[in-house]
């Protein structure tokens, strides 16, 4: 599928300000793909559908989950986890997207998980440090990215753990697994 295809599918389903974020994780996937041998085009594809589900109705979200036997254990944590796994669904069923390395990295762009492939990395650091993100920490993101995509990806785990916990909220345990598998040295 080409850019302007996909993109045009893909405005449709958010918002503009949501739109802007997706155009500039497009462009830090490419980047990063260029940078660390990635395959570029699946970045741009997975980049530009990584938020297609973000903005269905909740219930639907979760009718999704139970219907598809997805982990269960997803309805017992933020919903903001919900659209990565369901727009992996959504994104095959509407738009027809069958390759897994893509859906993949739309599927984990949230929680990530342990032994993250590089597409999966790319997207999940594209997504945290687009230019449009703003908040504590995303600058020392964004220079570890520059030279070491697992270092960029390992501050962002925890940024986003630490985030969590000063809320007191619960951190999904593909998260904590994925942050523990790449400090033990795992990749």
């Amino acid at each position: 599928m080409n850019r302007d295809k996909a993109l045009q599918i893909v405005k449709q389903q958010l918002t503009d300000h949501r739109y802007t974020h997706t155009i500039g994780v497009m462009e830090t996937a490419i980047e990063l793909a260029s940078r660390y041998g990635g395959d570029p085009k699946k970045a741009e594809l997975a980049a530009i559908f990584h938020d297609y589900a973000k903005f269905r109705p909740k219930e639907e979200m979760k009718q999704i989950i139970v219907t598809q036997k997805m982990d269960p254990a997803l309805l017992l944590y933020n919903t903001e986890l919900w659209h990565a796994p369901v727009g992996t669904y959504l994104v095959r069923e509407e738009v027809g997207i069958t390759d897994e390395e893509v859906l993949n990295a739309i599927k984990y762009h949230t929680s990530g998980r342990p032994n993250m492939t590089l597409l999966e990395k790319i997207i999940y650091v594209a997504d945290y440090i687009e230019p449009g993100r703003h908040f504590p920490g995303v600058e020392d993101v964004r220079e570890l990215a520059k030279n070491d995509l697992d270092s960029a990806l390992i501050q962002s785990l925890k940024n986003t753990i630490v985030f969590l916990l000063k809320k007191n909220q619960a951190v999904y345990p593909d998260t904590m697994m994925t942050y523990n598998s790449l400090v033990l040295g795992g990749k």
